[in-house]
């Protein structure tokens, strides 16, 4: 009786997370805030570890219901394209299902409570058996249905290997604004027998899965080396490099600040009026290429002794005017690159420009404006932002290996590449 009620809730449990697992990088708690998923110590890097290693993942985040609660985690494995693979967890998870997060700390020293929570992933008795596509999902009170959020993370078998090149379009209408990616990978360990239906690229721009470039036939191969030099399947709008804003400390306001108001409950601090950028000289300066970093200028603890403040965000688009039948959205790391109502600008008939409010925590910030087709649902950055080739911009190129009669692809080799490579500071990264 025992057993056939267990395996009956390992299929629920399995159901459950199958329903979830395409969400990807999700948000189902609207208490959940601040949350940093990234290889210990490296908070602007992309969750990677390698298979059957040492490494390990930091995870943190605030409930800003200041309480404590059972947060639990489990990891679902996904195909290259974040659908569930045919496995069962036994499959690829050696260890518990279901961990629970037992680091938390209430905040001090801060106007805004908040419970702070971290861990590492994979945890002691519980890590991945198999490389690939992750999902981390964290759920209340140990019931997989009540999903707090959810963060997709890799983890790589190097089978294989690959180098990546950008490159300026040959495309006279796209030289000026985009980058090509031209790159070749070596199967030589894999030896696989049908190149096309085995091997699987896709290429990240700034570690965005919402703009992944997929499904690229190589133009070229020659025994086990697969070459792609396609001109018009890689390619990538450059962008700017990202705005700014540093927020660590809230009452010694940056020049990026125009005013703040203060209050013995909280904070809000106002942002400097920010314009179209399409048709500005392009101009160089370090970012952090969309991502965030907590930080209290303090010297604090930026996890649990940081403050929060009401941020105002404000647009000036071009005459003053609303663009027509489209919206405007504010796009980082910390928005979860999301375009929703919580992030979505509202224009001010009054002041001629957009605005919007976002909680966020102190640190420093990198942002977009993003422009959404209310019609076709497209969003493009090339009215607010503009696009120039000469960009920093940072590539990932992810290499997937399904063997024959395997369920499931494997993920094999991940190169890293800036766009100015060809200066000597900045090389090309092979895990």
């Amino acid at each position: 009786m025992h057993i056939k009620f267990s395996g009956i809730l390992l299929i629920f449990i399995f159901s459950s997370l199958s329903a979830f697992c395409q969400l990807s990088d999700f948000i189902a708690n609207p208490n959940i805030h601040s949350i940093k998923f990234h290889p210990n110590g490296d908070p602007l890097s992309y969750p990677i570890i390698r298979l059957g290693s040492s490494d390990r993942l930091e995870l943190h985040f605030d409930d800003m219901d200041a309480d404590v609660k059972y947060y639990s985690y489990t990891f679902v494995l996904c195909n290259a394209d974040w659908t569930i693979a045919n496995l069962s967890q036994f499959d690829y998870m050696n260890g518990f299902s279901n961990v629970r997060i037992n680091t938390y700390r209430n905040s001090n020293t801060a106007l805004t409570r908040y419970t702070h929570y971290t861990c590492e992933v994979p945890g002691k008795n519980t890590y991945p058996t198999r490389s690939g596509n992750y999902i981390l999902k964290v759920f209340i009170n140990g019931d997989t249905t009540q999903l707090a959020f959810s963060k997709r993370f890799l983890v790589l078998d190097n089978r294989a290997s690959s180098s990546i090149k950008i490159l300026q379009p040959f495309n006279t209408q796209l030289f000026k604004s985009h980058q090509k990616v031209q790159f070749t990978v070596n199967v030589q360990t894999l030896r696989p027998t049908n190149i096309f239906q085995q091997i699987k690229v896709v290429i990240l721009q700034n570690y965005r899965w919402n703009q992944a470039i997929e499904n690229i036939r190589p133009t070229l191969v020659r025994q086990n080396i697969l070459e792609y030099n396609t001109e018009n399947e890689s390619l990538f709008p450059a962008q700017k490099e990202w705005r700014w804003v540093n927020l660590s400390s809230l009452r010694l306001q940056t020049d990026r600040i125009e005013k703040g108001e203060y209050t013995n409950t909280g904070q809000t601090l106002f942002i400097k009026p920010d314009g179209e950028r399409n048709g500005l000289r392009y101009m160089y300066y370090r970012d952090m290429n969309g991502l965030y970093q907590l930080n209290d200028m303090e010297g604090r603890n930026p996890y649990w002794q940081a403050d929060y403040a009401t941020v105002v965000f404000r647009y000036l688009p071009a005459a003053g005017q609303p663009y027509h039948d489209k919206d405007l959205y504010v796009y980082g790391e910390f928005t979860n690159y999301e375009l929703t109502d919580r992030y979505k600008m509202r224009f001010n008939d009054v002041t001629g420009m957009y605005e919007g409010s976002i909680f966020m925590k102190q640190g420093n910030y990198d942002y977009m404006y993003l422009i959404k087709d209310r019609k076709t649902g497209n969003a493009e950055a090339s009215v607010t932002e503009g696009n120039w080739w000469e960009t920093e911009n940072n590539y990932t190129l992810l290499v997937y290996y399904k063997p024959l009669g395997g369920r499931v692809e494997e993920l094999v080799s991940v190169t890293q590449v800036n766009s100015l490579a060809n200066r000597p500071t900045i090389e090309t990264r092979q895990f």
